[in-house]
């Protein structure tokens, strides 16, 4: 009797395990029919997402600068070799960049798969699959290729092997998810729309050929070169030397090839008396008739302001303008006042780093405890180091009317320039300052720069280097920044020579005049036709290049 009651235990307990097994069963299923998993459609969608290609990089005119293409990577499955010898044997005789040691090392791991080798060219991957190892095998990634090699290298950077952004506007698509995804075509397209810089790829060539030629010809151990469009804030070229080929990023790493246009920052000179006079005019404490006694050095604590070709006279304005006179500049900004001059370089953005799409951005040195000497000697440029883009792009507000627009490397439109500007100086202060930037070029420091018909002007600057603590005269960093056609500006170009020296026809001189001013008018004479600028030969332009051509300069 025990044992049929223990059994029919057995059995009662046998069928409620079956009942809740399908109890387990029909909660499972009610549970994926109101709340389904994620489909294979939308498992394929999510892949497609994150290994979308990145989007190609073209110019404001389309030219491509950065694309995608499909090359084969090595790999193997060491679990499936039989021979780790004649493998590593076969494999360096083919591929002599293996090195056999590693290559054992990773035959020899218990693993499915292994990279051997990434991104090798077609003709290795047919050499190898001859070879008829079943344990290797080819898999296709994409490779970034930059077809115009060297060429805005610095604006492009470049990717590593995965195709990770690591410098430039590679890297700014790559941060800024929300514009990498705006930039996406429509879902399962498989291409992405490219991203459009305002870079010019005419211009920039230009730039870069000019600016080679100029350190070749001074000497120089560096160089860098802007060009910026005054009404909407767009850089059309943005040139640093030495540069990098993006298809071989190692050359990237070395500093003599860093972004020296705003990777950068520097005491530019007597160019940034620019923003001296600007901020005076537009104060009212000068004017065009007003005159500054430059008959004597300035003291400045235990040392002196002077200028450099003293003229050791009073001098008006646009003399002071003309003949770089520092004295008369640091005159102008004591006048304005210590507080006064902070406030007008804070409202330029000199104080702070200046951002764009380029992760490279420099912050600004100054100093910490701002004196009267702080303001004589920043007045001409030196004390105060910033990147080259701020002073074009502050160039660019002081010719444009007055509207400082934060710069751009994407193509920019009207409404969106306006979105991003705002004044700093009034529209007569503007004109004023158009007038002195091109008497400068017609009769001061800048005359080297006068491309006949296209009526430049700008402003040079030639600053010592600060070497072990100690200003050099031997050691000079040179600019020129400028803007052209004068009587209506559209484009500040700036040009920056690294430790230029004298050469065969500078008279021994290795000041801006004679390097950096004559390398601004040859890019000028390139670039403006191709921007839309017609000349307009004036008689005083007609006269000069009857000059050239008489002596046989021409060109040069």
């Amino acid at each position: 009797m025990s044992n049929t009651l223990q059994g029919q235990k057995r059995i009662r307990l046998i069928i409620c395990g079956f009942a809740l097994c399908f109890c387990i069963i029909a909660v499972r299923f009610g549970q994926l029919s109101l709340w389904p998993a994620a489909t294979p459609g939308d498992q394929t969608r999510l892949e497609v997402k994150e290994k979308f290609p990145r989007p190609d990089i073209i110019d404001r005119n389309g030219v491509v600068l950065a694309t995608d293409i499909s090359i084969p990577s090595l790999y193997a499955d060491p679990r499936k070799i039989v021979d780790t010898d004649e493998a590593v044997e076969l494999l360096t005789a083919t591929m002599p960049e293996l090195r056999a040691r590693e290559l054992r090392e990773r035959l020899s791991q218990k693993r499915a798969f292994v990279w051997l080798k990434r991104q090798i060219t077609p003709s290795q991957k047919e050499l190898i699959h001859s070879l008829g190892l079943p344990a290797v095998g080819f898999r296709n990634e994409t490779r970034r290729v930059y077809p115009m090699g060297r060429l805005a290298a610095h604006v492009l950077g470049y990717v590593d092997v995965d195709s990770r952004g690591l410098a430039g506007i590679e890297k700014y698509l790559d941060d800024r998810g929300a514009l990498y995804t705006a930039s996406l075509a429509e879902p399962g397209s498989g291409t992405a729309l490219p991203a459009v810089l305002s870079i010019d790829v005419r211009v920039q060539h230009a730039v870069t050929s000019e600016l080679t030629a100029a350190i070749a010809k001074y000497r120089a151990t560096a160089g860098a070169g802007i060009v910026l469009d005054v009404r909407s804030g767009e850089v059309l070229a943005a040139v640093s030397l030495p540069d990098f080929n993006p298809n071989d990023p190692k050359e990237a790493q070395d500093q003599t090839r860093m972004n020296r246009f705003s990777g950068g920052v520097f005491e530019l000179g007597s160019s940034v008396k620019t923003v001296t006079f600007a901020m005076a005019l537009d104060r009212g404490v000068a004017d065009l008739n007003k005159t500054y006694d430059c008959r004597r050095p300035l003291p400045a604590g235990k040392s002196r302001i002077d200028d450099y070709h003293a003229t050791r006279r009073i001098l008006t304005v646009p003399e002071v303008f003309t003949h770089s006179s520092n004295i008369g500049t640091a005159k102008m900004a004591l006048e304005v006042g210590i507080e006064e001059h902070q406030a007008f370089l804070k409202k330029l953005g000199l104080f702070d780093r200046l951002r764009t799409e380029l992760p490279e951005a420099a912050e600004p040195l100054h100093p910490d405890r701002w004196t009267h000497i702080s303001t004589m000697t920043a007045a001409f440029g030196h004390g105060i180091s910033i990147q080259p883009l701020q002073l074009a792009s502050a160039v660019a507000a002081f010719v444009n009317g007055g509207l400082l627009i934060e710069p751009t490397f994407f193509k920019r439109d009207k409404e969106a320039a306006a979105a991003v500007s705002r004044r700093v100086i009034s529209a007569k202060t503007s004109e004023t300052m158009r007038y002195l930037l091109q008497l400068n070029v017609t009769e001061g420091t800048a005359t080297r720069a006068n491309a006949p018909g296209f009526r430049v002007g700008g402003k040079t600057g030639s600053a010592e280097k600060v070497i072990a603590g100690r200003y050099s005269r031997d050691h000079r960093l040179t600019t020129f920044v400028g803007a052209f056609p004068m009587d209506e500006p559209q484009f500040v170009l700036l040009v920056l020579l690294d430790e230029p020296q004298a050469a065969p026809d500078t008279q021994g001189f290795a000041t801006a005049g004679w390097n950096a001013v004559p390398a601004a008018g040859k890019i000028i004479e390139r670039i403006a036709t191709i921007l839309g600028v017609e000349p307009k030969i004036t008689p005083v332009d007609a006269l000069r290049l009857a000059t050239q051509v008489q002596a046989g300069t021409i060109g040069d």
